[in-house]
């Protein structure tokens, strides 16, 4: 199966440097991230708390499982499990240790990229064997900056993450990324003369 770009594969204008970034913000953000998980007493850290994967232990290995599975299909090297709910590591140091190997190798992978690549087809099969076809532009958004739902994420992981950001709680946090937002929306109005 093809999975078609979200535009003409012609009209991809995003850098392969966006890829860069991404990749060592999303090391920065996960180093943020585990430090807050791994300061947190156990129990809280492992109670079903209504997330996707049960628990944030749950979620964490389940989050760096998706980044193995996809690493996978792009070098063809690595191991990982063959179904989304396995536990890779059961002690969080182990699990923190691991996360940040895994994002030393997705930034190694995406600088190993070019501009000419992005626009290039990776075939691969899923996790029931079904052959698929995707740009590889569009695969590093998936991986690098997949879309984030709070209505969904459940009550742990808002806290995790606000914890991580140092604000009291997930409100806070949103408010904050709102008010950080218009202030770069004016910066732009202010340079540009008008909203990007």
């Amino acid at each position: 199966m093809f999975l078609g770009p979200l535009g003409a594969r012609e009209d991809m204008r995003v850098s392969i440097d966006y890829f860069r970034q991404f990749a060592a913000y999303n090391h920065w953000a996960n180093r943020r991230l585990y430090a807050a998980a791994l300061a947190m007493p156990d129990e809280p850290y492992r109670r079903p708390t209504g997330v996707f994967f049960g628990s944030l232990h749950g979620t964490l290995n389940h989050l760096l499982l998706t980044d193995r599975i996809w690493l996978k299909r792009l070098t063809d090297e690595g191991d990982p499990p063959n179904q989304h709910n396995a536990i890779l590591h059961e002690d969080r140091n182990a699990l923190a240790r691991a996360r940040m190997a895994e994002d030393a190798r997705l930034i190694d992978v995406v600088g190993r990229y070019t501009q000419d690549e992005l626009r290039g087809l990776v075939a691969y099969h899923n996790m029931s064997g079904a052959p698929f076809r995707q740009d590889l532009g569009q695969i590093l958004r998936l991986c690098l900056s997949g879309p984030f739902d709070p209505k969904s994420a459940g009550a742990g992981l808002l806290s995790l993450l606000a914890r991580a950001a140092d604000v009291p709680d997930f409100p806070a946090l949103d408010a904050h990324l709102a008010e950080t937002q218009e202030r770069v929306r004016r910066c732009f109005v202010s340079i540009l003369g008008g909203a990007p």
